[in-house]
């Protein structure tokens, strides 16, 4: 069965953006924010899903993708 997967890595990357800063900016803490880049997090805080998309001008659609078990 395929696993749900942070697309946040290419998204920040792609607008040259630091995950510290993106974790300052939604005043968010940063642990959770490079866990989530990293595609570690087990569950997603609908919190910080919210603060994402109002930041980043995206939709929670975009910030996951359906991936390989790996």
């Amino acid at each position: 069965m395929p696993k749900l997967r942070s697309r946040l890595k290419e998204i920040v990357d792609s607008r040259g953006l630091s995950i510290r800063q993106v974790a300052r900016d939604i005043d968010y803490r940063f642990e959770s924010v490079r866990q989530m880049y990293n595609d570690e997090m087990e569950r997603f805080p609908r919190d910080l899903i919210e603060k994402l998309c109002a930041y980043l001008n995206v939709s929670p659609g975009d910030l996951f993708r359906l991936g390989d078990n790996e």
